[in-house]
Parts: structure tokens; sequence; C-alpha cells
């Protein structure tokens, strides 16, 4: 990986473990995304996930360069990054629905 796409993905990366924080700990979601989530909490932790998987093939595919590590480095990095992504889609569909105000 050539060090301009670690330049481009670590600031990403850190913005999306700042809304993942955001969302885990006080349930803030941005705007664009709020009618779409159902459970901030749970879409917060796979923005965590998926934060870390970018910093993760940064280091594996920057900074590590042993050549029997790099590609299961990327591979763990792969598997961690659609892990993130498929407790964000759960964190879209599980859970009650923010605009119903059921009582019964």
């Amino acid at each position: 990986m050539k060090v301009y796409l670690a330049v481009l993905l670590a600031p990403m990366a850190l913005l999306i473990a700042a809304s993942g924080l955001a969302a885990v700990t006080s349930g803030w979601v941005l705007p664009m995304n709020r009618r779409h989530v159902r459970t901030p909490r749970l879409y917060g932790w796979g923005q965590l996930v998926v934060a870390f998987a970018l910093f993760w093939q940064v280091i594996f595919g920057v900074i590590i360069s042993d050549s029997n590590a790099r590609p299961w480095g990327t591979l763990i990095g792969s598997a961690m990054l659609l892990a993130g992504l498929v407790v964000m889609m759960v964190g879209q569909l599980a859970g009650r629905d923010r605009g119903s105000r059921d009582t019964a």
C-alpha cells in the first residue's frame, strides 16, 4: 500500500471512530443517518470496528513489510471490516422503530 493511501485512510478512520464513539456514549448519530438507524449504540460499535479495521489495514499495508505477515494481516483486516459493516447494518435493521410512539 502506498503512503498516499495511508494519508487518506488514517483521517477517515479517525472520523469514523469519533462518530462511533459519539453513538456509543450518547446515542448521537450523524444527521444524514438518523432516519435509518434504529439502535444507535449498536451502530456505533459497528463504526468503531470499521475504524479499527481501517487502522489495521494501514498498519499492515504500510508499516509492516514482512512478506509472510502482510497477506494475513490484510485478510484479518478485511474480515474485521466486513464484520463491522454487518454490525452497522444490524443497527439499522434491528430494534424498535424510533418514530413509533405505541404504548400498547
